[in-house]
């Protein structure tokens, strides 16, 4: 049978229905999806090095015959550690998997078997050296064949029981299938400008290099028929951004007045301090925006602190004074809340009306709500996923603006934007947005950075302690309300689920009977009717609570300037970005703050470096680049909401360069008017899962 890029998996010789259903796991669904799925590193077996030859603290790749196995049990399954030794002509190697349980029964003698892994010296036995969790590829029994041997070879992620071995064979026969004639997407011009290699040759090696390829560079992917599918991956989704703004551009929008007497007027009188220079330049593009006849889509982060509200009310008054309305989205009644009392308070002082609605409203106060704006009485609407209801309908909404965006899903934006006809969007975010991030998440927005914190704020210090030196933490904790100021405690789960972790509503009687007897401590999480979330902050805020044990739910939102201290118990169970969003709502008022991040002190890995990186800074650039790199672009928001692209051979991390190479083409031959007609075409004609990896979520 012939086959084409868009023959189905299953239809493979040597897949068949339940592998193509294992295939289908990693969306591998058609030939295509199967020769993009690269390997993650290489291997030079054109020569094996010797056992006799290697020597202690080096990689090396060893072809060998299993000689023994054996299974050393100790406390339990997982602490199985599998004894194996291999053979060859000049000697012998031993080799030790810990947590090897899953081995037993795999290996049996005379077994042919490529070991790659590192070289150490026994620390048990020091005239002994062994190979510790190396890769290991077992051989079938003919043998291996061409693409294993004799040659650099693709090493392939396992897909559940689809081995690296079967990939290979797999995907050598489909190359051997299809030959080099591969329809090439990318256009031809940029080919040649661009002196790349054609997509069929660049497959064909990117799976199994000639042997003068440098293995160093294939393993960097910095090979030229790597960087190739890189580019065109990355082009391509770039291209889809591109055509995506040009069309929004062309939408008929709601052309703002912004230079008139009166909203300048309007301006000044609900200013309530004097804007920073970068307040300042993010509202003047702001402003430019409002006043074109296509409807703007902006996203506008800053900073936690840095002043975004302003510039969004400040956005909102020139709409208002244009007889529109807008509508504030939040992902939380918290923030909702929050968001309403700072309108109400610098808005009311020019005389509009504010309204808010949150699912936790009494029913007659929600209808009452609900036909403020619909008559457009409420000229500003505060609310959460309530707005997006039937019942709520706009009489004029002509700027709808999302807070902490990353929150709410496609959808949910869709919906609020056809509450109106071609509405302007402003989303915000205080979540630092690593730069090769924001170029393919928010590739069509146009993009304002506040990059500079009002002055007058005091210093945030952050220290990590143990839970040996939580004693000492109340102290310090004590000593502070005693001079005034407030404290949170935050926990992570609301009620104990494990026996080791500790909970808000049991810490909260702990401390508040225990540990602070004479101050006054309040607790806040997320499943607390809504007036009693009400309650206890505007107690917290009045300063009659002192102390606020609370889960992650004041994460955005909550502003009292008085509060100086923030304790963290479990810091190590938090993200990078979360942990920093959280230590944003201390250091709003002028004193020095303190932020104390409890947790083990042996931490390692992952789990030291995040804390490591929030006591070093507090630069939110520089934590959103060490949290992308800690957990990767996939985890960095959750792409399920998002609907951001599943990159199959790209990195963001790595990749940067061919990034803004490929986004520098795309949106040069999308603003070329000549050329619309082929690039419309050229997307129109990829594979659909082109479509599903490369159309990102709209914001409107």
């Amino acid at each position: 049978m012939s086959i084409s890029l868009l023959t189905e998996v299953k239809y493979l010789k040597g897949v068949g229905p339940r592998r193509a259903e294992t295939l289908a796991r990693r969306a591998i669904f058609t030939v295509e999806d199967l020769l993009y799925y690269l390997p993650f590193r290489y291997e030079d077996r054109i020569q094996f090095t010797p056992i006799a030859a290697i020597q202690p603290g080096n990689v090396y790749t060893v072809q060998a015959e299993v000689a023994d196995g054996t299974l050393l049990r100790f406390r339990g399954r997982s602490d199985a550690v599998y004894h194996l030794l291999a053979r060859d002509a000049t000697g012998a190697l031993h080799v030790k998997f810990f947590h090897g349980a899953y081995l037993e029964g795999r290996f049996h003698p005379g077994q042919r078997i490529i070991l790659h892994g590192k070289v150490e010296i026994d620390r048990f036995r020091p005239a002994r050296i062994e190979m510790v969790n190396p890769q290991c590829e077992q051989l079938g029994a003919s043998g291996a064949d061409s693409t294993e041997v004799g040659r650099i070879v693709p090493i392939y992620e396992s897909i559940g029981s689809v081995t690296p071995r079967v990939l290979r064979r797999l995907i050598g026969s489909a190359l051997e299938q299809l030959g080099e004639e591969i329809p090439d997407p990318l256009p031809a011009d940029l080919i040649r400008r661009l002196g790349l290699p054609p997509r069929g040759p660049a497959l064909h090696a990117a799976h199994f290099p000639p042997s003068n390829e440098k293995i160093d560079r294939l393993n960097q992917f910095q090979a030229d028929v790597q960087r190739r599918l890189i580019f065109e991956e990355f082009f391509f989704f770039q291209l889809g951004l591109a055509l995506r703004r040009r069309r929004q551009q062309a939408e008929p929008g709601i052309a703002f007045r912004v230079r008139d007497d009166r909203v300048r007027e309007a301006l000044k009188r609900v200013l309530p301090f004097k804007p920073t220079a970068a307040q300042k330049r993010v509202l003047a593009e702001i402003a430019a925006d409002l006043e074109k006849t296509s409807p703007m889509n902006r996203l506008l982060q800053g900073d936690v602190g840095s002043g975004k509200t302003i510039v969004a009310l400040q956005a909102a008054v020139i709409v208002i004074e244009n007889g529109y309305q807008v509508a504030i989205m939040a992902p939380t009644e918290i923030l909702a809340v929050q968001h309403f009392l700072a309108a109400r308070r610098i808005l009311g002082r020019a005389g509009y009306a504010a309204e808010i609605l949150v699912s936790g409203m009494k029913p007659a106060a929600r209808r009452a709500a609900i036909e403020r704006i619909g008559s457009g009485e409420a000229q500003l609407v505060v609310g959460t996923h309530a707005l997006l209801e039937d019942p709520v309908v706009f009489r004029k909404l002509g700027l709808a603006i999302i807070d902490e965006q990353h929150r709410f899903g496609v959808l949910q934006r869709k919906q609020l934007r056809e509450k109106a006809v071609s509405p302007d969007v402003l989303v915000m975010t205080a979540t630092p947005i690593p730069r090769t991030l924001a170029l393919t998440l928010y590739g069509d927005l146009e993009f304002s950075v506040i990059d500079e914190m009002p002055p007058g704020r005091g210093r945030v210090k952050t220290v990590w302690r143990s839970e040996e030196n939580l004693a000492g933490v109340w102290e310090f904790v004590r000593a502070q309300i005693g001079a005034g100021r407030q404290a949170y405690v935050v926990y992570p789960v609301v009620e104990e689920s494990k026996r080791e972790l500790k909970a808000a509503i049991a810490q909260y009687e702990r401390l508040s009977k225990e540990v602070f007897p004479r101050e006054r401590v309040g607790l806040l999480h997320g499943r607390l009717p809504s007036e009693e979330k009400d309650r206890v902050m505007n107690e917290f805020r009045a300063g009659q609570i002192q102390i606020l044990v609370a889960t992650t739910v004041i994460e955005v939102g909550v502003d009292v300037p008085n509060a100086t201290v923030m304790v963290i118990e479990h810091a190590e169970r938090f993200g990078l970005a979360q942990l920093h969003q959280l230590r944003g709502r201390i250091g709003r008022g002028r004193e020095e703050s303190y932020c104390v991040l409890v947790a083990p002190k042996n931490l390692s890995g992952e789990g030291s470096e995040r804390l490591e990186t929030l006591v070093r800074t507090s630069d939110g650039a520089l934590i959103a680049d060490a949290d992308l790199k800690l957990r990767g672009p996939g985890e960095f928001f959750g792409t399920a909401q998002h609907g951001a692209p599943a990159l199959r051979v790209a990195s963001l991390l790595r990749d940067h360069d061919l990034l803004d190479l490929a986004r520098r083409e795309a949106f040069a031959m999308a603003a070329d008017d000549g050329r619309q007609g082929e690039l419309e075409r050229l997307l129109a004609s990829l594979d659909a899962h082109w479509e599903r990896r490369y159309e990102l979520a709209k914001v409107g």
